[in-house]
């Protein structure tokens, strides 16, 4: 039987190995230091896990979702190890993809009060549609609570930098897809195999390609999060230095 550790040995480390290899062989104008690199990802991992934990914890022992027989055998919480483990690899995975596709920071580029204004402004709306959806419809739930926890952090991001993000949208936009199109379809793979499944009740039915709607728009955000933060961060720096 397949169970969580296998498959984040195969489907998430072993690709996060080749693609840490590969960022340290290859060299590309822009990049930002190792140091750099290094602390932001610590950083990333430290932030996901605390940020992620009681959200994830809260749904499972809603019963949003559920693992299969002898898939988990070590929980912490109600959340398995696998489950910890994954947010940590993602957020490696995304970040180390991020700083490989990045590029040289334009400091030039302003934020004022106003767009601060705005962006926290767009990130409160994303949890007030979810706060809708959460007291909405049951099958609205699952959405819902993705969108109200993702909220505060899109807010945040946006109201330190969404103008410089719109600058070197193309370059966030290949960021953000490929991981999110890589986890969905591992997602995907991982609920065919009956590793989890989502609950029918809590989600809306809607699927693309058979995976769930919820779960595509979870890896879209949590994508969003890496990505934004590690690019917004070199230009902080940038603006600061």
């Amino acid at each position: 039987m397949v169970t969580y550790l296998d498959f984040l040995a195969v489907f998430v480390c072993l690709p996060l190995a080749v693609l840490a290899a590969g960022s340290v062989l290859t060299h590309r104008r822009g990049r930002p230091s190792v140091r750099l690199q290094v602390g932001g990802l610590a950083l990333m991992v430290g932030l996901a896990l605390v940020y992620t934990t009681p959200w994830d914890n809260y749904l499972i022992a809603r019963g949003v979702w559920w693992y299969g027989d002898g898939v988990v055998t070590t929980r912490f919480w109600v959340m398995p190890l696998g489950e910890y483990l994954f947010v940590v690899f993602q957020s490696l995975l995304v970040g180390v993809w991020a700083f490989a596709r990045d590029g040289p920071v334009d400091s030039t580029v302003g934020h004022s009060w106003s767009d601060r204004f705005g962006g926290v402004a767009a990130g409160t709306a994303v949890s007030a549609v979810g706060l809708l959806f959460v007291f909405g419809p049951t099958g609205l739930y699952y959405l819902g609570a993705i969108l109200v926890w993702a909220g505060p952090v899109l807010a945040l991001q946006w109201g330190v930098g969404w103008r410089y993000l719109l600058t070197i949208r193309r370059r966030v936009a290949v960021m953000v897809a490929v991981p999110t199109l890589y986890l969905s379809t591992i997602d995907r793979v991982a609920i065919d195999m009956g590793l989890w499944t989502i609950s029918s009740t809590y989600s809306t039915g809607l699927t693309v390609g058979g995976l769930p709607i919820e779960e595509g728009v979870f890896f879209l955000v949590t994508s969003l999060f890496v990505v934004q933060a590690l690019v917004l961060l070199r230009w902080v720096i940038a603006r600061w230095g």
